[in-house]
């Protein structure tokens, strides 16, 4: 169909998924695995082609448009629409006008900006020190040294020294803190890379519709690193 997004223009591609057309090829290979061609009973997909039903999620999920707007673009109802996000995505919309807060507790590899732990989503009014734990990102984590800043007390995570009733910080404790700062710097970038998916900012999901959401961008956000 005339001007419809495909994923046969990479302009789309590396649009929505910020990936080269390699590097979709592989994401879209990595799907197939884990049975997102498997045929299907009823009633056929409304976008026939493998590589556009992805392309379709990742549009979704890039700017969060609502299945109205999002449909016509692919050139299909918002029902079928509807049907290949909860399909390959498992994600699950409540209502287009609902927004969820939750708290994501995300762990990242300081040298290569990998994404290595997502948590359980968590209310967004949780504690962090509590979400660190009740999410399984301590769990998952175990012995490994991690940093934080300086809202996880408590938690065996290492935070920067603190001034304590106005005295200047020793040497040693200057020295930890610019370290901490510049290793801090270079997750910060890689939370700042992923925030740029539209979905993480103006959520609409709640439950595990969160979490599927954030593992398919973690997934694209690594992949796209390490090609």
């Amino acid at each position: 169909m005339a001007g419809v997004i495909t994923a046969s223009q990479s302009f789309w591609t590396a649009l929505f998924t910020g990936l080269s057309s390699r590097l979709f090829g592989k994401l879209v290979t990595v799907l197939r695995r884990q049975g997102a061609d498997a045929v299907r009973r009823g009633r056929p997909w409304g976008v026939p082609l493998e590589e556009d039903r992805a392309l379709l999620v990742a549009a979704y999920r890039r700017t969060n448009l609502t299945m109205r707007r999002l449909a016509p673009l692919f050139g299909v109802s918002k029902s079928a629409a509807g049907r290949i996000i909860d399909h390959l995505g498992l994600i699950a919309e409540q209502s287009k006008n609902y927004r969820y807060s939750a708290n994501r507790q995300v762990v990242i590899d300081a040298d290569t900006r990998l994404v290595v732990v997502v948590g359980r989503p968590l209310p967004g009014n949780r504690n962090g020190c509590k979400a660190w734990e009740e999410s399984d990102a301590k769990a998952a984590v175990g012995k490994t040294m991690t940093i934080a800043d300086g809202g996880y007390p408590c938690t065996g995570l290492v935070m920067p020294q603190r001034h304590r009733g106005g005295e200047e910080l020793t040497g040693w404790k200057q020295a930890h803190n610019k370290s901490h700062k510049q290793v801090r710097a270079r997750v910060g970038h890689a939370f700042a890379r992923m925030k740029t998916w539209k979905i993480l900012r103006d959520c609409r999901l709640k439950d595990d519709g969160v979490h599927h959401a954030m593992l398919g961008i973690t997934r694209m956000h690594n992949l796209n690193l390490a090609g």
